[in-house]
């Protein structure tokens, strides 16, 4: 089946969103916000879809959308639907999206693409037929638009740092630190696929890859799973998945990286930091002060030397001149907003977006070889 990719001339695009819990909210309030700010093609939340009639129909209007349906398939099968935006849990990713695509929708899904290598490459082979229709998709990793790490990126890429050596990044939270916690799908491998590993680790990978321009080449890791039994709706249940997880990986260019994920790392609520250490300078970014970067020049003379907060608020910095006059900080729901706005003008542009069902495969990649490291105690080449 296929259906026309957008509408001709200056029609509204439709938009449908698949889930909305958590990234559903977000989600929907960059479609909200992002023609008020950017410019890019005209929106209409035109239906959200999720399993409960009477949730979905509350949130379609506490969100915005005009209409609630219970089934994704009559969605992406309305003439009126141009745009699909899967916020479903992982496990429905490849389904829905590969569904979406055959029919002409535009698909944007959340990371991590999906829950295994098989689903991610059979996602990859229907976006690569859909692009050749001239049908767009991208893989939603926020963090790339942080305005600090998008020009982090640009330092790193102008040759700031020199040649870049090594890499720290940890993702650190704590909402399963409490042994009483209970048990939710992302605590079963068949709903999740993995923990913390393809929870948060898979930002870090894609940071790690966006922020030098460059690829994993191999891996050693470890997972670990903290409290192995949680309270479910029926008495204890095995938890399935990991914790925490700890890897190093080498990079094509030469650079090494270590990484750390933890959903029990007791006082971190959302800290993701990222260290970027090179022959001529140096980088270190945290989200929990995403407004800010600091950046050490190491051609400076030594006695000068030293890091330096540089507040990311000015005009010039990515995407901060379509919000607030300069020093006025923004927030992590901004970095939904820029996404749906770089997605919108490659549609407009007929581009193929980034981070593209390739990219988010490749971080698949780099998840899956830590997994398998961590069970056969190997290196893992890729």
């Amino acid at each position: 089946m296929t259906a026309a990719a957008g509408p001709s001339g200056s029609a509204p695009l439709g938009v449908a969103m698949i889930g909305y819990a958590f990234m559903g909210k977000a989600h929907s309030q960059a479609w909200r916000n992002v023609a008020a700010y950017f410019d890019v093609p005209t929106v209409e939340q035109r239906v959200l879809a999720g399993r409960d009639a009477e949730q979905v129909a509350q949130a379609a209007a506490r969100f915005g959308w005009a209409e609630a349906a219970t089934d994704w398939r009559d969605v992406i099968a309305r003439d009126d639907v141009h745009i699909v935006d899967i916020c479903a849990p992982g496990w429905l990713h490849a389904e829905i999206a590969i569904a979406a695509l055959e029919a002409g929708k535009h698909v944007l899904v959340e990371k991590p693409l999906a829950n295994s290598l098989t689903e991610s490459e059979h996602m990859v082979a229907a976006a690569q037929a859909a692009r050749a229709r001239g049908v767009q998709s991208m893989v939603g990793f926020n963090y790339r638009r942080v305005p600090a790490l998008a020009y982090a990126r640009r330092l790193i890429a102008d040759g700031r740092l020199g040649t870049v050596r090594q890499v720290r990044a940890s993702y650190l939270q704590d909402w399963l630190a409490d042994e009483s916690a209970p048990m939710t799908w992302r605590l079963r491998k068949e709903t999740a696929g993995s923990g913390a590993l393809g929870d948060i680790a898979s930002h870090v990978i894609d940071q790690v890859q966006f922020l030098l321009g460059d690829t994993v080449t191999d891996v050693s890791g470890r997972l670990h799973t903290f409290v192995e039994r949680r309270p479910g709706p029926g008495g204890p249940e095995d938890v399935t998945v990991d914790d925490a997880a700890w890897a190093t990986l080498s990079l094509a260019g030469g650079a090494l990286a270590s990484v750390e994920v933890s959903r029990v790392a007791l006082g971190r609520k959302n800290s993701l930091r990222i260290e970027v250490y090179g022959s001529h300078g140096a980088l270190a970014f945290d989200l929990e002060r995403l407004n800010e970067l600091e950046f050490l020049d190491g051609t400076a003379p030594g006695a000068e030397q030293g890091f330096r907060r540089i507040v990311v608020t000015e005009p010039d910095h990515p995407y901060v001149g379509a919000w607030w006059p300069p020093g006025h900080v923004i927030g992590w729901e901004h970095t939904f907003t820029h996404q749906i706005r770089d997605f919108l003008v490659a549609i407009r542009d007929g581009a193929s977006p980034s981070p593209s069902f390739e990219e988010g495969l490749r971080v698949q990649r780099v998840l899956a070889a830590i997994e398998e490291s961590a069970t056969t105690a190997k290196a893992i080449q890729l």
